[in-house]
């Protein structure tokens, strides 16, 4: 696969609480040059990302990261963030009501941040945050029909923060999988676009996300994920190209 079409899905995330101004100026100065689709960044900071950033999107998180703030919250988040400079939201859908099989809820709620969005001609993506939703395969079938119905830009996997108990009986995270992919592909509308987000680290795992068919693939490993994709020559290419 091409290394310079993989590059430019990344929605390079800094979304660590610890995150400090010169944390994010930091990473922003080492990722703008090349051509990623975002940097997704807290709500406080998206003002200072914009400004720094002279090449790449801005993108913000709302109800992040669980997801229970109230429907009135979110769309202010979603406006603010807007006005400070995002041109992406992702937002985190009320992940109890969808257990609760809430689904008027579920829906007006994702409606109502779509809207803002489609009003100011901004991209939103629904984070599922699938670990919760594991094994519960009636909830990933309503949540694919639901967005796919109201016309959502992006249906995305997880957070990276939504832990859950393990085997080992550790609290951690899996994130996006490839059988977790196919089945939101096979319940999404053709026009529906994925982001796999969630524990993916190598251009290797970003590559597999790909050919599943993701459009975006969200991860706080870019640097990474481009130094194994790029030779020198080929480093020199793509920032004359860029």
């Amino acid at each position: 696969m091409n290394s310079e079409k993989i590059i430019q899905t990344l929605d390079h995330a800094i979304l660590h609480p610890t995150t400090t101004d010169e944390d994010l100026i930091r990473e922003i100065n080492k990722l703008d040059e090349y051509p990623i689709a975002s940097f997704c960044v807290p709500p406080c900071q998206v003002k200072l990302a914009a400004q720094e950033s002279k090449k790449t999107p801005i993108c913000t998180v709302i109800g992040f990261p669980h997801g229970n703030t109230s429907t009135q919250t979110k769309a202010a988040e979603s406006i603010q963030a807007i006005q400070d400079g995002a041109q992406e939201l992702d937002m985190v859908l009320n992940i109890g009501k969808a257990l609760s099989e809430d689904w008027r809820t579920v829906s007006n709620e994702i409606e109502t941040i779509l809207e803002i969005s489609q009003k100011n001609h901004k991209i939103l993506k629904v984070i599922f945050e699938t670990d919760f939703l594991n094994g519960k395969e009636i909830y990933l079938r309503n949540l694919c029909k639901i967005c796919s119905d109201l016309g959502v830009d992006f249906i995305k996997t997880s957070t990276g923060f939504g832990y859950t108990k393990q085997k080992s009986g550790d609290y951690n995270y899996i994130g996006a999988t490839e059988e977790t992919i196919k089945r939101m592909i096979q319940y999404s509308s053709s026009a529906m676009k994925i982001k796999a987000s969630g524990g993916i680290r190598t251009a290797k795992d970003a590559a597999t996300f790909i050919q599943l068919g993701c459009s975006r693939i969200g991860t706080g490993s870019s640097l990474k994920i481009i130094g194994e994709l790029m030779g020198t020559k080929q480093r020199v290419e793509l920032e004359t190209n860029y």
